[in-house]
């Protein structure tokens, strides 16, 4: 069974990035996957338009969208390290997800991001991991993430000498 037969079969209009934001949250799990795909259509319901699309899912799934967070991650790639804290703080903190939803995004987006190379991939997961470790143990702070974001700047520094 996959998403497209569910929503042809109950008629839920959709867009194609509204079914990857789908895939994207679930991780996988595809009952996740119909609770997601229903909870986003019940939502979209209630405005014109009424398609299940990314912005729907990521509002449904409480979620920050991983364009944002792809952002952070070029930034700190580039070594814009203010970039980062800018986009970091007002588009997610700010807007209220919490650090161990912020965190866990930013681990799933630079796992699957396409661009970077592996060495640096794996030593930017590195990091995440270990800031993911101390949200997780309860220090679930702005100050975690924006040190973070601070040390994967100085990464791409040091990698661009």
């Amino acid at each position: 069974i996959n998403l497209q037969k569910v929503c042809q079969a109950e008629q839920v209009p959709y867009t194609d990035d509204g079914l990857e934001a789908i895939l994207f949250t679930a991780e996988g799990d595809m009952r996740h996957a119909l609770n997601n795909l229903q909870a986003a259509n019940s939502l979209a319901k209630g405005k014109a338009g009424a398609m299940v699309n990314q912005k729907t899912v990521f509002q449904v799934c409480d979620q920050p969208h991983p364009t944002i967070v792809r952002s952070i991650v070029d930034a700190c790639d580039k070594g814009n390290l203010h970039l980062a804290i800018q986009l970091l703080e007002e588009k997610l903190w700010n807007s209220g997800y919490a650090a161990s939803d912020i965190i866990g995004t930013i681990f799933k987006v630079t796992k699957a991001h396409d661009s970077l190379p592996e060495g640096k991939k794996l030593e930017f997961l590195r990091e995440i991991g270990f800031t993911h470790m101390r949200i997780a143990s309860g220090v679930n702070t702005l100050l975690q993430l924006m040190g973070l974001v601070a040390r994967l700047s100085r990464m791409a520094e040091v990698t661009a000498s």
